[in-house]
């Protein structure tokens, strides 16, 4: 997990470089769009090749009880995060509210396998350490796609390793096979939750664009806990969106600028492996 981790920081590097040696027309907001489509046109091949066929079998094979029981195990093993970042916000009540939940998923739940607190009516909370940085005045900074991790920002992007160091899935002393068996059971795990998400994306004219401003919105609702205008983009505000990236019938597509990659094409599949939808129902954070 940790070679995994270093790994992740290393490309992280090598990214940053080359975006600041890119030139031609961008998006504004977007200086490093340029690479982030080709990171982006990545984590699609990678996606249709391997992650959602993977999810999509478990999704339709694996009993619902033991996919409940694997989301449950995980979530817990992650939510120390939660409760550092709480503390770290000076949210006093929420540490509490979520130490609490831990505390009863830990022993009522069995280590996490069962759900108690939610039943007790326990509230969860959802920070990671963006979130703790936002809250204290640190901008966003660009939009950044991650191999492998998708949407994130120059902000984000290194809080990842922060997280990692709270995480139990890292943390724990684990054999090596263990730690891997974790890091793909998450990644099936959330690529399995966000299938039903896929035909939105898909039916976008340029997906990347739609994703970015889908990922944007929701996360800036995140670190500011709700209070934007408008509040976090609802399902219909989703499909409104959607509808604004689509191709208008009987309209030939745009040529790309000499400099500048193509959109990606509609009709292939939704690829981000760690995409943030614009949706409350999909828990934020490194691995989930």
């Amino acid at each position: 997990m940790i070679v995994y981790l270093r790994a992740a920081t290393g490309a992280l590097t090598a990214l940053l470089l080359a975006g600041c040696a890119t030139t031609g027309t961008t998006t504004p907001g977007d200086p490093f769009e340029r690479m982030n489509r080709g990171t982006h046109r990545f984590n699609d091949a990678v996606d249709r090749a391997v992650l959602k066929p993977v999810a999509t079998g478990y999704r339709n094979h694996v009993p619902q009880l033991i996919q409940t029981g694997v989301d449950n195990v995980l979530e817990h093993l992650a939510f120390p995060t939660t409760i550092v970042n709480d503390l770290l916000q000076l949210k006093i009540k929420d540490t509490l509210i979520d130490l609490g939940r831990f505390a009863v998923n830990s022993t009522l739940g069995i280590g996490g396998l069962l759900d108690p607190a939610s039943r007790f009516g326990i509230p969860r909370n959802d920070e990671d350490f963006g979130q703790t940085l936002g809250r204290w005045g640190v901008p966003s900074g660009p939009y950044l796609v991650l191999p492998f991790f998708g949407p994130s920002s120059v902000r984000d992007a290194p809080a990842i390793y922060a997280d990692a160091q709270t995480d139990l899935r890292v943390r724990l002393d684990l054999d090596a096979t263990t730690e891997w068996v974790l890091v793909g059971l998450s990644f099936v795990n959330r690529r399995a939750e966000l299938l039903p998400f896929d035909p939105s994306f898909d039916s976008a004219y340029d997906r990347y664009a739609f994703i970015r401003d889908a990922w944007l919105q929701r996360r800036e609702y995140q670190v500011k806990d709700g209070d934007v205008p408008g509040g976090e983009i609802t399902p219909e505000e989703l499909e409104e969106l959607e509808r604004d990236m689509q191709e208008p019938e009987g309209t030939p597509a745009p040529e790309a600028p000499v400099d500048q990659p193509p959109p990606d094409a509609a009709g292939s599949s939704s690829s981000d492996t760690s995409l943030i939808p614009a949706s409350a129902e999909i828990a934020g954070g490194t691995f989930r």
